[in-house]
C-alpha cells in the first residue's frame, strides 16, 4: 500500500495561537467547550473536529465566529480523522493545554504554539493520519548567559514566574 505525506499549512493570523490535536468521539467538540469556557471570560476561541465515521462532519462550536471559521477551514484542510482544531485569542495555550489534555477523549496533542504551523498528513487508500508538525523555524545558535538573563526577566514580566 502506498503511502504520500501531504503538507498542510495552517492559515491563521499571528495573534492567533492554535492547538491540534487527536482524540476519538463526536462527544469532543462539547467536552473541548467546556473545558474551553471554564478557564475564563476573556479567552476567546473556537473548536473545530473531524469526526472519522458516520457522518464524517466537521463539528464546530466556539465563543467567536471568525475563530470558528479559523478551526473550521483548518480541519477542513487537514481532513483527518479524529484530528481537533482550537484556535486562541485573548490567552495562551499554557492558560488550557492541562483541560485539553483532562478531556477524557483526547488521545495527543500535536501541537499548541502561536508560530506558523504545517500538518505533515499521510495519505493512503483507508484515509488520511496526521504524522507530525513542523512548528516555527530552525534555531539559529545557543542562548548566551544574557539570553537566559533576558528569558527569566520576561517569564516574570509577563507573570509566568514569580
Amino acid at each position: 500500500m502506498a503511502v504520500d505525506i501531504e503538507v498542510v499549512p495552517l492559515d491563521k493570523p499571528d495573534d492567533v495561537n492554535v492547538i491540534v490535536g487527536q482524540s476519538h468521539f463526536i462527544k469532543t467538540v462539547e467536552d473541548l467547550h467546556e473545558a474551553l469556557a471554564g478557564v475564563g471570560g476573556v479567552l476567546r476561541f473556537g473548536v473545530a473536529f473531524c469526526e472519522a465515521s458516520g457522518a464524517r462532519l466537521v463539528r464546530h462550536t466556539g465563543n467567536d465566529d471568525d475563530l470558528v471559521e479559523l478551526a473550521v477551514n483548518a480541519s477542513v484542510a487537514i481532513a483527518a480523522g479524529h484530528v481537533f482544531v482550537i484556535m486562541l485569542r485573548d490567552g495562551f495555550p499554557v492558560n488550557v493545554l492541562n483541560q485539553v489534555k483532562a478531556v477524557p477523549e483526547v488521545c495527543t496533542v500535536y501541537c499548541a504554539t502561536a508560530n506558523p504551523v504545517q500538518i505533515l498528513v499521510a495519505v493512503t487508500e483507508g484515509g488520511r493520519g496526521v504524522t507530525g508538525v513542523i512548528d516555527g523555524e530552525p534555531p539559529v545558535g545557543v542562548e548566551t548567559e544574557r539570553d537566559i538573563a533576558d528569558r527569566r526577566e520576561l517569564l516574570r514580566a509577563i507573570g509566568y514566574k514569580l
